[in-house]
């Protein structure tokens, strides 16, 4: 398999680094990893250092299926429920559709993140089999792969194999799957944790439009939705953003996006439910 990567990465201004690591005064990183014994990058993010730096990387799953779920759940209830009130103003018939589109829309993402999940997962594990089979077949040629992935990092040549040569004998299935494939502890697909977090995510924001459609009365459906709606969707926004690290900045991208995208959805239905003027 081929090392060549398509991304740029920033290289190491250390100008020792060019010196075998036996006479370095400091211990590299790299020692530090192999003599601390961690068996994955999971392992060696969570261990404590002088130096606390909280990373947000490993919400990345969880999060992202969350707040697509909530998101669809507010977005698609709302739309579905003002539709129809603009075609009828029985609540019950209002409710009953938007009670459907919660149960069907939560069993849709719940499917739906599972299955897409799972073919991501299958082709993780395709691949590190794969490279399980070349590293005992022709473990000289993996080992020439690693290296050159390290040197085109920005390590010096001879830095980069000795890099390569003590991450082959601490896990070299895990150095490949890490640097070579992308595949950490943090990306790799979780098909159960996506489909649980998107239901019950899409099931809270759902609730939300329906909230309205049961204490508003019948003349003030369609406003309360619309307005509930944009608010719940500028809050899902900023607090996804906030989960995920973002700054003050970011955040207001991400409202703005969410709501925008939210409103338009409201108004395409709202003018369907106009021009039919029947229950759809």
């Amino acid at each position: 398999m081929s090392g060549k990567k398509n991304s740029p990465h920033r290289k190491s201004t250390n100008k020792s680094a060019g010196k075998p690591l036996k006479k370095s005064a400091n211990k590299s990183m790299t020692e530090s990893v192999i003599k601390s014994g961690p068996t994955s990058i999971g392992q060696l993010m969570q261990k404590p250092s002088a130096h606390d730096e909280q990373h947000l990387t490993h919400r990345a799953g969880w999060l992202r299926a969350a707040v697509l779920g909530a998101n669809d759940g507010i977005i698609s209830v709302a739309s579905l429920v003002v539709g129809v009130a603009a075609a009828t103003l029985d609540k019950s018939n209002i409710l009953v559709a938007g009670v459907a589109g919660l149960c069907a829309g939560a069993l849709s993402m719940a499917t739906g993140e599972y299955v897409s999940v799972s073919s991501q997962a299958d082709i993780e594990k395709a691949d590190l089999d794969k490279e399980r089979k070349e590293l005992e077949r022709i473990p000289d040629i993996e080992l020439n792969e690693l290296a050159a992935i390290y040197e085109w990092r920005g390590l010096p040549k001879k830095l980069a194999r000795q890099v390569a040569i003590a991450l082959t004998k601490h896990n070299a299935l895990d150095a490949h799957a890490r640097d070579e494939l992308g595949i950490t502890d943090f990306s790799s697909a979780q098909p159960l944790q996506a489909s649980v977090t998107s239901a019950i995510s899409f099931s809270v924001g759902a609730i939300i439009p329906l909230l309205m459609v049961i204490i508003m009365p019948e003349n003030y459906v369609s406003l309360s939705v619309i307005l509930s709606s944009i608010l719940a969707l500028a809050l899902l926004g900023a607090l996804g953003a906030k989960l995920g690290g973002a700054d003050n900045h970011l955040t207001r991208r991400a409202v703005g996006r969410v709501v925008l995208w939210g409103v338009l959805a409201m108004a395409v239905t709202l003018l369907v439910g106009k021009l039919f003027g029947a229950v759809i």
